[in-house]
């Protein structure tokens, strides 16, 4: 390629420039002298080039004379040993000196096929070296004559292989001249003299040796890369234009070239100027030097070739189809090499641009449609190429392309073969893998309101060319999965750079405007284009609508488009005009019918439909052809007349020097539809003849004739090309006939700039919620049956596109949808049972891939997944059943490092356990018949085979395969996901756990239901500042499955200890929820008696751990009746009693958490441990001091009340109830068998009810005195109807009863004395104590209470006697003085006199009364 360099997608900047090759460093005179040698010493082998005999005229010895040819070779020799001077090639030697003599050999017809190859090598060899430097002088005078010369090389041809070899020598030094560093001196003419010639020699070559044809084809590719290489150096402003436009050239000597358009520049195959015939300005442009011109010329040529199999005669010994698809893809494949080299400076040079737009393009779009594959797909990688740099300046033909070709070859329905729709698929998916192809097709195209749906067509094409029509799996069907998933990916990753223009919200039309004219305002701002651009499409989608109600009925399409307010309120002709022009989709039939009408306003809007087109410059026939494609010509003849008036009227309007008036226009147009008529119907046996014609049209021009050759053309332009009254209907998929191409030129020149998307995603959403669902069903075809690892891969890649578009764009519906599709393919919601699931997953690579993406998808977009939880929760159990998941799925939660620590030991060791026992092993038995039975049952098994390494490789990728799915992410990061797609999860738990309706023990999918539970339980831990979303589903499950559980099992323990583990969990943080905590914990209190006995120890020390987390945050009486219920629960169990009272020791010890909503719980769940027999007596006694103890707190509360002031009543009455509660809870253990617990109460009862710091009101001492009398009564009637092996020692209780009785009297004498009610308690004490006084234990009376009462009560009667409580009055006025008296002789007759001696009735001295208030020392003793 010596220096041709690649086109690059963008231009070099204008200043650039290459640097030109150095010169070569070789002598002169060597190479001439060499060269010459060389043809010399060829032409010698022959006699005649020896020379010739010359008489000198004397008569004398004869002299022989060298033939010119040969002296002006010898000349040269003689001449350069002159210009070797520094051993160097000298640039001022005019290359006319040294070439001429080479030259004059390849001119002459006097030398042999050998002669002429030697002089052609040695010119090869000059130009090939680049001898000829660009700064010689002459040097362009020396390159047209080497041009020249060979060109019109003769030869006197001995034998083809001598012909072959010069014919290979002239296309090498044609290819040197354009190739070397002199190639810009030669003119245009010389240049497209050069590529005549070696398509001439290309041509001849089809008749030699395969050598000569394949060096000839890559000589003129060589050639044609060279010159167009060369665009990119060219100044845009070297030619101009008009000077092109004019350039014509004669035709090739086969025969003139058409394409069926109009007369075209063609290439002189003999070698003359090209356009020898023409005006002397074409001339001088031709001549001028290389340039833009020839390329024009070349390309126009190469487009000629197109068709040279229909206009020249083919060689009869070349087979007739192969030379109509070898010759137009050879010329393709020049084209393809021209457009490749030159496409980014093109551009820059609006002619060629102008070319490449229409007759180029036109023409690849006829050969488009080409039967031939090789064609098609050359066709396809040209129309490429110009889609990559001039998409900008063919944005209609790009769309007629899609339209016209790759949309009706790529589908069966329109007669392709199967190679055609192959090629056509193959081309889109290389669109489609163009990044912003598909977007920038959605924003030109089908949100133009004049194009067709291409982004949609083409979506819904790939998308139907995937699924396999009754047959297996093609490789179409890949390929256009292919293409959707580039589509897919490219839109994926734009989702990056996105800047949400997507959401942008367009005002609907509020009246009617001429949105037809509506444009842009800057195609380079996305804020203006994206706004336009869904405006646009907004209108679009109405107006189709509109056409749908059209087509149906007239009426009703109006008034659509009314309401719609894409037409006015009041019909006007101009926009009915508009709306008819410009709207595809509309029947053509029923358009026609409509403007031939001949009401008034009918009529209007025909020639304002007509006014809409632009037929300058435009022949009648062309113009009448596209008038007639907008719409069906009717039939009925007035009809037709109107629309031929309306045409005629435009048509004469805009070329008035053709006709002199419009009844010219409208005769001739009838004339034409005569004629074609009369020449395309089959019914028509005798045809109309060009003079037939001619004479048909006399003197209609005004009573002149119109020129004949206007005629003529007409007439055989109409031979040629049908004028089709009944166009398709439709937009696409239809044949580009000729004047709907000349319509698309007009538009091109007005549609709406080209909106080139870059890689934001401007208009992702509405692309892809066209294309979600098909592609989602498409790639699920694919992937479904396929086997090939690759094309699976891609697949999977589709599908997290997919994912991730429908997260991003918030379709959360597709993504579902997305979701259920591929957890079908992991084959883990199959039914069907198989022996060996997880080898059977390890060797389906498909169910394994499958499965990664669904994990994938789970973990990466879990915030937008809803009702596909479902599914992947299935496939989470389907694993956790076939064992491949690990033993601790979920791992530990942020706020909790040490959860497994937590557990109760049995809990913690069920939880280690592994789920699945892969191999089957019986019990460990003890003893020798258990050994032996398991011995027995070791003989009788099956041995086990080993598996193979095919069933362990196998094993080891449906391990792998389940790591990867990072499965315990989905539930430890939960914490993320957004409140929708959380409640969904849980909600897909429970329903996938069951609601079995009793549950008596294990169960079958007891596995299921726990290892639901666990997951719901952790996603619940990881939300807990979002516990509102999931509690009321967790706790109903939790309570179903408690409520339903009568014996122990697995999934109750699970839920017991995970109600309680997240109550632990969130009681510190979240006090709106405590009472709701704290209630469901009742659920363990419903627990059947079996189920609540196996697991109370453990229960006891979860409920331990709460309270000792959280008793801070436990404020409501509910909340702690519950946890004060579950502890007193243990007071009755042997192994959890212990654990229940480390936890009440804990909320009573010093008052530290006890506070008047729990006082009274507290106080009763230590009685029951007091009286609890199944701890030990100091356990007793201990919870006895926290009962006494207790009432410090009520005394400090008491005290905080007073200090606080204000309405303390209620308070303080509130806390002498609890004080009376203490009482009462501490007189039932009072009666406790144990001697030393009885004891004990009754000390801890008689500290409660005398402290101090309680304001007790007389009524509730009154009330105590109710329960001190209960005491005692009870108490004798133990010690006297039960036997004293029962009740040991219960003389000591009676007298610590009896102590109780008289010190809380006392204590209460103050406040009780002023009551009315007093002498009736005094007296009722009196009668219990003489009632202690006469019991007897063991048949007799007790010493002790002898001894010890007398002294109480006389120590009560001074107290009484000191406060005045107690005196002597009158007789009958003092009942009380003679009851008291009454009893007190019972008990002791000698107290009276002790107490009240006569001689000192009332004179008792202070001293002698605090006396009274100080106990005997034998009370001391006991209560000590």
């Amino acid at each position: 390629m010596g220096g041709l360099r690649a086109a690059a997608p963008s231009p070099a900047p204008s200043g650039a420039a290459r640097d030109p090759p150095a010169p070569p460093r070789v002598a002169m005179a060597c190479v001439v002298a060499s060269e010459v040698a060389a043809v010399l010493a060829v032409m010698r082998r022959n006699v005649r080039w020896g020379g010739v005999r010359y008489d000198g005229g004397d008569g004398g010895a004869d002299e022989y004379l060298d033939h010119p040819l040969i002296a002006g070779l010898k000349s040269l020799r003689r001449r350069a040993a002159g210009w070797g001077g520094g051993g160097r090639w000298r640039d001022d030697v005019d290359p006319l000196l040294y070439l001429r003599p080479f030259l004059d050999v390849v001119r002459s017809d006097e030398t042999g096929a050998p002669i002429t190859g030697a002089a052609l090598s040695s010119l090869h060899k000059m130009l090939s070296l680049d001898l000829v430097g660009p700064a010689a002088p002459n040097v362009a005078e020396a390159m047209g004559a080497v041009v020249d010369a060979v060109t019109g090389c003769r030869f006197e041809v001995t034998d083809p292989a001598s012909e072959e070899a010069v014919l290979a020598r002239v296309l090498q030094v044609l290819l040197a001249c354009v190739r070397g560093r002199a190639a810009p001196a030669l003119s245009n003419r010389h240049v497209c003299a050069i590529v005549s010639t070696c398509f001439r020699v290309v041509q001849q070559a089809g008749t030699k040796g395969e050598l000569l044809q394949r060096v000839s084809r890559q000589t003129m590719q060589e050639v044609i890369r060279c010159v167009f290489a060369r665009l990119l150096d060219l100044d845009a402003t070297m030619v101009a234009d008009e000077q092109i436009a004019n350039c014509k050239g004669q035709g090739l000597g086969a025969g003139e070239l058409d394409n069926g358009r109009s007369e075209y520049v063609c290439l002189n195959s003999s070698g003359d100027e090209v356009g020898s015939g023409t005006a002397v300005a074409q001339d001088k442009v031709m001549m001028e030097l290389f340039g833009v011109p020839c390329m024009v010329e070349i390309l126009q040529f190469l487009c000629s070739l197109l068709n040279v199999a229909e206009d020249i005669e083919v060689n009869p010994r070349i087979n007739p189809i192969d030379f109509d698809e070898d010759v137009p893809l050879f010329a393709l494949g020049l084209i393809n090499s021209a457009i490749e080299l030159s496409a980014s400076s093109i551009h820059r040079h609006p002619k060629l641009l102008a070319f490449v737009q229409d007759e180029l393009f036109h023409n690849l779009m006829r050969f488009g449609l080409s039967m031939s594959p090789l064609i098609l797909s050359t066709v396809c990688s040209i129309v490429f190429t110009l889609f990559y740099h001039f998409r900008h300046e063919l944005k209609l033909q790009i769309e007629a392309f899609f339209s016209c070709v790759i949309l009706r070859l790529a589908q069966s329905r329109y007669g392709a073969s199967y190679q055609q729709q192959e090629v056509a698929l193959e081309a889109l998916v290389d669109f489609c893998r163009q990044k912003e192809f598909m977007a920038e097709m959605y924003a030109n195209m089908d949100c133009d309101l004049q194009c067709s749906n291409i982004c949609e067509d083409l979506a819904d094409l790939l998308s139907k060319s995937a699924f396999p029509v009754n047959s297996p799996l093609s490789a179409l069907n890949v390929l256009a999965s292919d293409g959707l998933i580039a589509v897919i990916q490219a839109m994926a990753e734009r989702t990056n750079n996105a800047p949400r223009h997507h959401h942008q919200t367009v005002a609907e039309i509020s009246e009617y405007f001429p949105f037809w004219q509506l444009k842009c305002e800057s195609n380079k701002d996305p804020d203006q284009w994206v706004k336009f651009v869904h405006q646009q499409k907004g209108i679009k989608k109405k107006l189709m609508v509109g056409v749908e109600h059209f087509n149906r009925d007239k009426k009703k399409g109006f008034e659509f488009l009314q309401g719609a307010h894409l037409l006015p309120e009041k019909l006007d002709p101009h926009n009915v005009a508009l709306f008819f022009r410009y709207t595809p989709g509309l029947d053509k039939n029923l358009l026609g019918e409509y403007l031939g009408n001949h009401d008034e306003f009918s009529i209007q809007v025909l020639h304002e439909f007509a006014r809409t087109f632009d037929f300058k410059e435009m022949n009648l026939d062309a113009a009448l052809r596209l008038f007639l494609e907008t719409f069906r010509l009717p039939g009925e003849s007035q009809k037709i007349q109107r629309i031929l008036e309306a045409f005629s009227e435009r048509y004469y309007e805009q070329s008035p020097q053709i006709f002199v008036n419009i009844d010219a226009a409208l005769v001739l147009s009838y004339s034409v539809i005569l004629l074609n008529t009369d020449q395309h119907n089959m019914r028509v046996k005798r045809k109309m003849t060009e003079e037939d014609f001619i004479r048909n049209n006399r003197r209609i021009n005004g009573g002149n004739d119109l020129p004949r050759e206007f005629l003529s053309e007409i007439y055989y332009s109409i031979c040629r090309n049908e004028i089709r009254t009944i166009p398709e209907q439709g937009a696409g998929c239809s044949e580009m006939s000729f004047s709907r191409w000349v319509d698309l030129i007009w538009k091109s020149k007005r549609t709406s700039a080209y909106i080139a998307c870059d890689s934001c995603a401007f208009l992702d959403h509405d692309m892809f919620s066209i294309m979600a669902g098909p592609t989602v069903a498409t790639i699920s075809v694919v992937f479904d049956n396929v086997e090939d690892e690759e094309v699976l891969t891609g697949c999977i890649d589709g599908f997290l596109s997919v994912a991730k578009l429908a997260a991003f764009y918030r379709l959360d519906d597709v993504l579902n949808d997305l979701l259920v599709a591929l957890c079908k393919f992991t084959t883990l919601l199959s039914s069907t049972d198989i022996d060996e699931p997880v080898t059977a997953f390890g060797e389906d690579t498909k169910a394994r891939m499958a499965t990664v993406a669904v994990f994938t998808i789970a973990t990466t977009y879990g915030d937008h997944i809803r009702s596909g939880w479902r599914s992947i929760v299935d496939c989470i159990l389907k694993l956790h059943k076939i064992g491949l998941l690990p033993s601790r799925l979920t791992g530990d939660t942020a706020d909790d490092q040490n959860s497994s620590d937590l557990l109760p030991s049995k809990l913690a060791s069920s939880a280690a356990a592994s789920p699945v026992l892969t191999v089957s092993a019986p019990k460990k038995s003890y003893g020798l018949m258990g050994r032996f039975s398991q011995l027995l049952y070791y003989d009788s098994e099956e041995p086990r085979s080993q598996p193979t390494e095919q069933q362990l490789a196998a094993q080891r990728n449906a391990s792998e395969t389940a790591k990867k799915c990072q499965v315990g992410t989905i539930f430890t990061e939960s914490k993320f996901l957004q409140a929708d797609s959380l409640s969904n999860l849980a909600r897909a738990l429970i329903l996938a756990a069951g609601r079995p309706q009793k549950i008596t023990g294990s169960f079958d999918g007891e596995g299921t239901s726990v290892f639901c539970l666990e997951l719901l339980i952790t996603i619940t831990l990881n939300n807990r500042d979002r516990i509102v979303l999931l509690w009321q589903g967790v706790y109903e499950h939790i309570a179903h499955i408690v409520q339903s559980t009568v014996m122990p099992c697995n999934l109750v323990e699970k839920a017991v200890f995970g109600l309680l583990h997240i109550c632990q969990r969130l009681l510190p943080y979240k006090e709106n929820l405590v009472d709701d905590l704290l209630r469901s914990l009742q659920l363990i209190l419903k627990l059947d008696a079996r189920v609540a006995d196996a697991y109370c120890e453990n229960i006891t020390l979860e409920v331990a751990r709460l309270v000792k987390a959280s008793a801070t945050h436990i404020k409501s009486q509910m909340g702690w009746r519950t946890i004060i219920s579950l502890i007193c629960i243990t007071a009755r169990h042997p192994d959890a009693s212990d654990s229940g009272f480390e936890t009440l020791v804990f909320i009573m010890s010093e008052g530290s958490h006890l506070s008047p909503t729990n006082f009274v719980f507290t106080v009763e769940a230590s009685r029951q441990f007091a009286e609890s027999r199944l701890g030990s007596t100091e356990r007793s006694i201990h919870a006895l001091n926290l009962m006494a103890d207790s009432v410090n707190c009520l005394a400090r509360w008491t005290h905080e009340v007073k200090e606080a002031g204000g309405d303390a009543n209620r308070i303080l009455e509130g806390i002498a109830e609890m004080w009376l509660r203490l009482v009462q809870a501490l007189r039932k253990v009072c009666m406790d068998q144990r001697e030393e617990v009885r004891n004990h109460a009754l000390l801890s009862l008689h500290r409660c009810l005398v402290t101090d710091g309680i304001s007790i009101s007389s009524s509730t001492w009154l009330m105590s005195f109710d329960i001190i009398f209960q005491l005692l009564d009870e108490l004798l009637e133990i010690a006297q109807n039960h036997s004293p092996k029962d009740f040991r020692n219960m003389e000591m209780s009676l007298l610590h009863a009896v102590k109780l009785l008289c010190k809380v009297f006392l204590q209460s004498l103050k406040d009780l004395s002023a009551q009315s009610s007093f002498g009736k308690l005094w007296l009722e004490v009196l009668d219990m104590i003489e009632r202690f006084v006469k019991v007897k234990l063991r048949g007799r009376r007790s010493e002790k209470l002898q001894e010890a009462i007398p002294e109480l009560v006389k120590n009560v009667l001074m107290v009484m006697k000191a406060s005045g409580i107690l005196s002597k009055t009158k007789a009958g006025e003092n009942s009380l003085w003679e009851a008291t008296w009454l009893r007190v002789n019972n008990i002791s007759p000698v107290l009276q006199s002790e107490v009240f001696p006569d001689n000192d009735d009332n004179n008792t001295t202070p001293g002698e009364q605090n006396k009274l208030y100080t106990p005997t020392q034998s009370d001391q003793n006991a209560e000590q």
